[in-house]
């Protein structure tokens, strides 16, 4: 969506979280310059989406350090929530089933346009949104979504009633470049991607891997929850903790976050941003 480098650089030194119930995660580094594909690679139950949430500032961590955009952790949580953008994270960016897929855009459309690209800037980017003249409002709107749209890899024209599907009738792969486009519609700098290549044939997680190369490749930088990383990505590796019952143990063996409750535990005791 960008032609010049705009990441979020990512660093993290020990960085960990415990709860009630032991480590979500533990002693991760990571080094990763702007515009990088940042996998986190680990078994399902091993972390992953705590790790997230928490280099997004939607977690506070509890030992080590980490950075993203120049920013410390967890001091700048809410800083670091204004420049970056979730995606496809169970219990959190759930799409309505019943909903269609035009509905799900216009309804981000509307939401980016009152509330803006960033914190900071939202009042003044709100109220000068809502003077121009509607043709105008309606022609920008229509562009970042055509352009949110194109970098997720999601063709309209593919979908069985175009974008009056129902989010219920696509495909998984189909949902996931949705979940992506409707994240990118704020132009975070940092991107994070929840159970990328989850219930995914070889040929659909190589095309999802493709899609987010390119937007790395565009500058903005992509954190993603994978099993297994793909050639070339930094990585962040989790583990389940051997001996200890936390949130690396609680997996129940079905679908969804891997942190399950674990991950609610380590909300409650860390504080939720």
């Amino acid at each position: 969506m960008h032609s010049t480098p705009h990441g979020a650089a990512v660093t993290a030194t020990g960085y960990g979280l415990e709860g009630p119930r032991g480590w979500a995660f533990r002693d991760v580094g990571l080094t990763a310059q702007p515009g990088s594909l940042i996998a986190v690679e680990g078994p399902s139950g091993s972390g992953r989406t705590c790790l997230l949430l928490a280099l997004t500032g939607r977690m506070a961590a509890t030992a080590g350090t980490a950075e993203v955009a120049g920013l410390p952790l967890p001091k700048k949580k809410a800083a670091v929530r204004a420049v970056t953008a979730l995606a496809h994270v169970p219990g959190v960016t759930d799409l309505e089933p019943a909903l269609t897929v035009a509905e799900h855009l216009r309804e981000r459309a509307l939401l980016q346009r009152r509330f803006g690209d960033s914190l900071p800037a939202a009042a003044g980017g709100a109220l000068s949104a809502l003077l121009r003249p509607r043709r105008e409002r309606t022609a920008a709107a229509r562009a970042r979504t055509d352009a949110a749209l194109e970098a997720a890899g999601l063709d309209l024209a593919t979908l069985p009633k175009g974008d009056r599907t129902s989010v219920r009738d696509l495909e998984r792969p189909q949902a996931l470049r949705l979940s992506i486009a409707l994240a990118l519609f704020g132009r975070p700098r940092l991107l994070a991607v929840d159970d990328t290549d989850m219930k995914l044939s070889d040929a659909e997680r190589a095309d999802v891997w493709a899609t987010l190369r390119a937007l790395a490749e565009s500058g903005t930088t992509v954190l993603a929850v994978c099993n297994q990383a793909p050639d070339g990505a930094v990585v962040a590796r989790t583990a389940p903790r051997t001996g200890e019952e936390g949130p690396a143990a609680g997996r129940d063996g079905q679908g969804g976050s891997d942190d399950g409750k674990g991950a609610a535990d380590a909300l409650a005791e860390a504080g939720r941003a």
